[in-house]
């Protein structure tokens, strides 16, 4: 090396990082050929951690702290280069800097509907939404797994990974939360644990800590949508049948009407609606009046008082019903004769 060379020749007296911009995981120190001063100093923050290579091998890991870089501070490096305690000219190495602190609000969700086995349905589809948090836990795994040695690496690099590993857990999660497949909607929180525990290993694998996760939205498939909104009508009722018919009959009345208005449909008029709050107060004081065992209350299962254009509607309701099977002939027989009497 020429005088001039060797004059013009930069050595590097502290290294230090300052993230400037969101996102950034990993940051290689820009060496090109410079080389580190003996002594010189190096700087981690606090949500920091830098690691020294050598030859391609991971020589020493510093956490946050300031710290002068001789033999005392770099022994595994030391002893990679075979250097005595008087060697103190200037050295190379590759310094990578890791940001440690939480990556929040990290979306995870499924793009399409996942298959999940339901010891009660059987094969269900379900589309589940969130986010979730992680930071850098072991630096030198996740520079040997993931970052190596690129200059940058950053979250959007890691994303997709990520994002399928929380996607692959979720049959796990939902075996492994104890919460019925029904109630997954109504106990997110449980299932965003479940979710967090089934995943966490799979993020310590890169050298990363699962820091916490969220479930924001869980929609079930349309027909078992309908039967958690029936099971919550049930509990709106206190799990009586009889007032979960009229709870029932009562969602059906804005139906009528609307029937009503257009001229139209099975409840065209105000008959028609009168025979279909007839016809569910019925059928409610019958099934609850059966499920009590009270065979001898039978006779009170019509209404005492029901005006006549009421009792016919009612009847032809019931000849409908015989006509599509749900009632047999002598059950329409037998409702026909009581609602009859009421007439005289």
């Amino acid at each position: 090396m020429s005088l001039m060379d060797f004059i013009k020749k930069q050595f590097i007296d502290v290294l230090e990082w300052t993230e400037s911009a969101d996102g950034t995981l990993a940051w290689r120190y820009p060496m090109a050929d410079n080389e580190i001063q003996y002594g010189g100093s190096l700087t981690v923050r606090e949500s920091q951690m830098a690691v020294f290579a050598n030859e391609g091998r991971i020589a020493d890991v510093f956490g946050p702290g300031r710290y002068t870089l001789n033999t005392a501070t770099l022994p595994v490096l030391t002893y990679l280069k075979n250097w005595d305690k008087l060697f103190q000219s200037p050295f190379k190495s590759d310094v990578y800097f890791f940001s440690t602190r939480q990556q929040i609000d990290q979306r995870w969700g499924t793009t399409q509907p996942i298959s999940i086995r339901d010891a009660d349905f059987g094969a269900v589809r379900l589309r589940a939404f969130g986010n979730y948090s992680y930071r850098i836990a072991d630096p030198k795994r996740f520079h040997t797994e993931i970052s190596g040695t690129r200059d940058v690496y950053t979250t959007a690099d890691l994303d997709g990974q990520l994002r399928a590993q929380m996607l692959q857990h979720i049959s796990d999660a939902v075996a492994s939360s104890g919460v019925a497949f029904l109630d997954l909607a109504a106990n997110q929180v449980e299932f965003a644990k479940a979710l967090q525990a089934a995943t966490a290993p799979s993020f310590e694998a890169l050298g990363l800590k699962l820091d916490g996760v969220t479930v924001q939205s869980i929609s079930l498939p349309e027909e078992l949508q309908k039967i958690l909104d029936q099971k919550i009508g049930m509990g709106m009722v206190g799990g009586d049948m009889g007032k979960f018919m009229q709870y029932q009959t009562a969602q059906a009345i804005p139906k009528f009407a609307e029937g009503s208005g257009q001229g139209g449909g099975v409840a065209g008029d105000a008959m028609g609606l009168g025979a279909g709050v007839a016809l569910g107060q019925v059928l409610a004081q019958n099934l609850q009046q059966g499920l009590q065992g009270g065979a001898a209350a039978a006779a009170s299962a019509v209404p005492a008082a029901i005006a006549p254009d009421q009792v016919m509607a009612t009847i032809e309701k019931l000849a409908d019903l015989k006509a599509k099977g749900i009632l047999t002939e002598d059950e329409f027989s037998a409702k026909k004769a009581e609602l009859l009497k009421k007439l005289v």
